[in-house]
Formats: structure tokens, sequence, C-alpha cells
């Protein structure tokens, strides 16, 4: 859990924690934050954990590349921060959301969750099972994040795909200062466990430190 009263909560302006003189260490960039976007779920999936390539209810797995996705919640300081949730929703393959308002004719994949939590363990660590995020009109692919502390804000973000031709024509990664755009990439590499196509590790960094 974190302890509201030992952090110094900095979610919009960390000029003054960015300075190493004011701290005596080098802290770490934060995640930059990108908008939940409109398709959230309105009411999250009965079948709601960490895999969401498997659907209680269907045989066979999530159409798409199956990839294992992995990770830290870290704070500015380097320091894992456990117990917390994160969340992650995407497109399926056919490029729909599991939201009543995405109208497209594709046909929705029955075997893809859509959405997804976990939480930290106590090293700080989350994990998902899920596809390689495609494209959706007027997007480049990507993944929603939601990491939830409790007493404090969520904090919302979307992680992109390493190499991706369309993200430097993608509006929401073209807010994203050039010099911080590394921090919502990730590589997704082959993956040498059967039956995975891809595996990506991405670290969040929060914007907080130790008080």
């Amino acid at each position: 859990m974190i302890d509201v009263r030992r952090r110094r909560i900095s979610m919009g302006a960390i000029a003054c924690l960015l300075s190493v003189g004011a701290c005596g260490r080098d802290l770490l960039d934060p995640t930059p934050g990108q908008p939940r976007g409109p398709f959230y779920p309105h009411a999250l999936p009965m079948d709601d954990d960490n895999d969401l390539t498997q659907v209680v209810g269907h045989d066979g797995r999530a159409s798409g590349k199956i990839c294992d996705l992995d990770g830290r919640l870290l704070d500015m300081n380097g320091e894992r921060v456990p117990n917390t949730r994160i969340e992650i929703w995407q497109c399926d393959a056919n490029g729909r959301y599991h939201y009543s308002r995405d109208r497209r004719p594709e046909a929705a994949d029955p075997r893809f969750q859509g959405h997804g939590h976990t939480v930290t363990d106590r090293d700080g660590r989350y994990r998902f099972r899920t596809i390689r995020p495609v494209r959706y009109p007027g997007r480049t692919p990507h993944i929603h994040f939601a990491v939830v502390p409790r007493g404090l804000r969520p904090f919302t973000t979307q992680l992109y795909v390493a190499g991706e031709p369309q993200n430097d024509r993608d509006p929401l990664y073209r807010r994203i200062p050039i010099t911080a755009r590394h921090l919502v990439i990730a590589d997704f590499l082959p993956a040498e466990t059967p039956g995975t196509d891809f595996r990506v590790t991405y670290d969040i960094v929060l914007g907080f430190t130790e008080a």
C-alpha cells in the first residue's frame, strides 16, 4: 500500500523533483501521462483477470499474436511500488473494442477479454497475457494502461510498439515531447515459449518520490 503521508505527489508539475541538486540523487524520468480514451468499459467484464487471451465460456484463445507483457511499477527514486492495481485495455485483432459505442462493422472477437487487471507483487512486478496491439482507425497500435494507487488519483498512459511506422503520425503519440517518447515505447520481441509469439517488458514510473 502507498502511504500518502510519506509521498510527495507530483503528477503534473514535477520540474523541481527532476533537479538532481534538490535531492542529491538522480531521479528516474516519470512515464508521460496519456488520455484514458473513449473506450474504457462501461462495466468491467465478468472475466477480468490478467489473461486477456481466454474468456470463460469460450473455447480456444483470442485471435492475433499472443504476447506476454510484464514489468515493474516504480517511483522516481527507483523504489518498487507493491500492492497496486494495474489495468490494461485494447482493441481485439479485428480492431474492435469491447465497448457498446464501438459501432465498427467488424465482428468483435468473443475470445478476447478486452480489459484485464492485476495487482503488483511485493517487488512491484506485474504481468499480463494479451495480444500484440493492432491499428485502430486514426490510431497506431497501442495498449491503454491505468495505475490505481490507493488514496491517489488513477494515472493513465498508453504503450506503443517500437518501430511501428504509424507512431509518428499518431495524434496522441505526437503530443509527447520527442525527448520523452522512449518512455512509452517497448520492443515486442520474439518469444521462446511455445504458444506465445511476443514478449515485452515495460516499466512504469509514477511521478512521486519518498518524502
